[in-house]
């Protein structure tokens, strides 16, 4: 990733210190190798103003889309998702949500990619088209908006939407 704000991090906090009413922690950047996250993690506990400072929870994050981290989120699986999303980028973040945070669902989602189109009717007429040569009579009568959403309905496809005008398709199998 080469925005550092797009780069999936966690607020990591110390608990004894939290609940001694002192904010203690560190932002941790969740794509780095996991002995480096892990050692980050136990230099901000060795740094608490408590002493022997043991547990720690997840209060913030970012850079992981519209996927939600639990507070107790495991620190190999927080990884093992910034890999996922450092890999495949924003969409990979999208589906990681979609199939809340199952990264064998995601990753099998991406080999069902039907590629970025403007809407699924653009998805539609492309399929339809790429399929048949439509008359040109009978062209200005198909409803390629109703093709697409009867495809999703009927649960032969999903998406993805990333920004305006952004769709990505994915065939349900």
């Amino acid at each position: 990733m080469s925005d550092k704000t797009d780069t999936p991090r966690i607020y990591v906090a110390c608990l004894v210190a939290y609940n001694a009413g002192i904010l203690h922690g560190k932002w941790i950047d969740a794509d780095q190798e996991l002995d480096d996250l892990w050692k980050e993690l136990r230099e901000m506990l060795a740094a608490s103003p408590i002493e022997d400072a043991e547990e720690w929870a997840i209060h913030d994050f970012e850079g992981f889309g519209s996927h939600r981290l639990s507070e107790h989120e495991g620190i190999e699986d927080v990884h093992k998702l910034a890999e996922f999303i450092g890999e495949h980028g924003e969409l990979g973040a999208e589906l990681i949500s979609h199939f809340c945070g199952d990264l064998e669902e995601a990753g099998q989602a991406l080999e069902n990619h039907m590629g970025c189109h403007k809407s699924l009717a653009d998805y539609a007429e492309e399929l339809t088209t790429n399929c048949m040569e439509v008359p040109q009579n009978l062209a200005f009568y198909i409803d390629y908006e109703a093709m697409g959403r009867d495809m999703e309905l009927s649960g032969d496809v999903f998406t993805i939407e990333t920004a305006f005008e952004e769709v990505h398709i994915f065939l349900n199998h």
